[in-house]
């Protein structure tokens, strides 16, 4: 089977993207599928976009972009298939998506995110009204299968269309490996993400400011940049594919804090995902899917409040065999339900019902 798979980025770059159809497609092609990659955006828009200002060049590239997928479209029926990631084009209405349905190409769409809310870019705030996220509910009316991230998102999707699976965000587990502990030195705290969800820091600021007042630890910030609090050490790290597993095995201990939002429960664990399979307790938000994946004082620990966060981190950090504990059961956990090898064959049998 050849698949055509429209995705938003340039491969290797996107989180959401990478831990789904980009770590699955060695293993479909165990299954004969086979992916052709068509990324809506080339590595100098996706690269520009990631900044601000130059807005006509943005703008030019971006209608580039539109037109050269609006023209794949119409050419799309030598696949037997289309997977679309979250939405054919990153802006704009449902057209190249509506040139597929005339072409009577079927399609399977992912989504990993509440994509029907509209989501403002710290970068791009411009761009953002040009998002149309209504077009959702049309991708997933039409698709002839859906793979909803986790039971909210499918739950949303259900309304529109009953072809739907929960298909979650998984790890390579044969990447992702539990290390021994660190020998010496504070225990080390650590966050994984972007520019745009290190503000989420600021719910556990409190919390590890007066923590660091009783207990001596260090903070490892992986992406973002601008997250700071008072008292605390904390060391910034720019994300980079090559160095992912090794800067989050420095970690002792995995943080994932939300807010309780329509956007923030659509989200799929993956930071808590990464942290467990590396054999690291978490502390995470019980938003969405959070509280399915962390057994709460089993995995992990699900803490809402800033007395809780600081709880929670206090007793981790006092005690390294409770670490190790959880991080044990994280680790089978990733392992039983979360693992790569073990979803993939689920992804192919959806392809292939699609395509039927």
């Amino acid at each position: 089977m050849r698949v055509l798979a429209w995705v938003p980025q340039e491969l290797d770059t996107s989180p959401g993207q990478r831990f789904r159809i980009e770590q699955w497609a060695p293993l479909l092609r165990r299954e004969q599928i086979e992916l052709v990659w068509s990324p809506f955006l080339g590595e100098a828009l996706g690269r520009a976009l990631k900044t601000g200002g130059h807005v006509g060049a943005k703008a030019g590239g971006v209608l580039r972009a539109l037109a050269a997928r609006m023209r794949e479209a119409w050419r799309a029926k030598e696949f037997d298939l289309v997977y679309i990631f979250r939405e054919g084009a990153l802006l704009g209405p449902a057209l190249a998506e509506r040139i597929l349905r005339r072409a009577g190409v079927p399609w399977v769409f992912d989504f990993d995110d509440a994509v029907w809310v509209r989501y403002v870019s710290p970068a791009n705030s411009y761009l953002s009204y040009l998002r149309f996220p209504g077009k959702t509910a049309f991708l997933v009316r039409h698709a002839r299968q859906v793979m909803a991230g986790n039971a909210y998102l499918r739950d949303w999707a259900g309304r529109f269309n009953p072809s739907v699976s929960v298909v979650p965000t998984t790890i390579d587990t044969d990447t992702y490996r539990p290390v021994p502990p660190r020998e010496g030195g504070p225990p080390v705290i650590g966050w994984t993400g972007s520019y745009s969800t290190e503000k989420y820091l600021e719910l556990v600021r409190p919390a590890l400011e007066r923590l660091r007042r009783r207990r001596a630890f260090r903070l490892v910030v992986v992406g973002g940049g601008a997250f700071r609090a008072d008292g605390v050490e904390v060391e910034h790290r720019p994300w980079r594919a090559r160095t992912e597993t090794a800067d989050l095995a420095d970690l002792d201990i995995g943080l994932m804090p939300l807010p309780d939002a329509e956007w923030e429960r659509g989200k799929c664990g993956l930071k808590a995902l990464q942290y467990m399979a590396l054999g690291l307790p978490v502390v995470v938000s019980p938003v969405g899917v959070n509280a399915e994946i962390v057994r709460d004082g089993e995995s992990g620990v699900l803490a809402r409040t800033a007395e809780q966060w600081e709880e929670a981190l206090e007793r981790l950090l006092a005690d390294a065999d409770l670490r190790r504990r959880m991080g044990r059961a994280g680790r089978a956990t990733v392992e039983r339900a979360y693992s790569a090898a073990v979803v993939a064959p689920r992804v192919a049998e959806i392809f292939r019902r699609a395509a039927a």
